[in-house]
């Protein structure tokens, strides 16, 4: 969805109990990277900035990204390659108060729908699904090879932002 030439990404995020990691990442289409995620000072109320060095098995990618949030489920996001040399000086301006976020994802497609599950290296138990979806009130039907403990869509303590402020006790998966 655009809105004004800018791309709304509409998601949704659950909290899931540890997948069989090495099952997942034999799922047809299924692409593994590991992600290094910082956050630079917000430059206004509602508006998020970051830089992701991402990297996959043939390559690295540098990312930075505006996000405005528009609701729980929407964000209208500013998203750029940049090189190694943008992203360092980038990394320069990174904010003090905030740790940058590792994380592993897991991205695989079902039919049209991707999902992505994060891996944090900080839980044992659970890890995050995210997914994008055409329309705010529509639900993602969640593959059958992972268990939901609960929707976190719009619950703070669980945005990578709050997660590089100060990481949750691990939430119990049996809940």
């Amino acid at each position: 969805m655009q809105t004004s030439g800018i791309p709304v990404e509409i998601e949704r995020k659950y909290l899931i109990e540890m997948p069989d990691l090495s099952a997942l990442s034999g799922l047809p289409g299924c692409v593994v990277s590991s992600i290094e995620q910082t956050y630079l000072p917000d430059p206004a109320p509602g508006v998020t900035e970051r830089i992701r060095l991402r990297r996959f098995p043939d390559r690295v990618e540098y990312t930075h990204t505006v996000k405005i949030r528009l609701s729980e489920v929407e964000a209208r996001e500013e998203e750029e390659t940049v090189d190694e040399t943008v992203y360092r000086d980038l990394y320069s301006r990174r904010d003090p108060a905030l740790q940058t976020v590792k994380k592993t994802r897991y991205a695989f497609p079902v039919g049209k729908q991707i999902y992505e599950v994060d891996v944090y290296p900080f839980w044992e138990r659970t890890a995050i699904l995210e997914t994008e979806l055409p329309d705010a009130s529509l639900h993602a039907a969640i593959p059958p090879c992972l268990t939901v403990i609960r929707e976190v869509t719009g619950e703070s303590a669980y945005t990578n932002r709050n997660l590089a402020r100060r990481i949750p006790p691990e939430p119990d998966a049996a809940l």
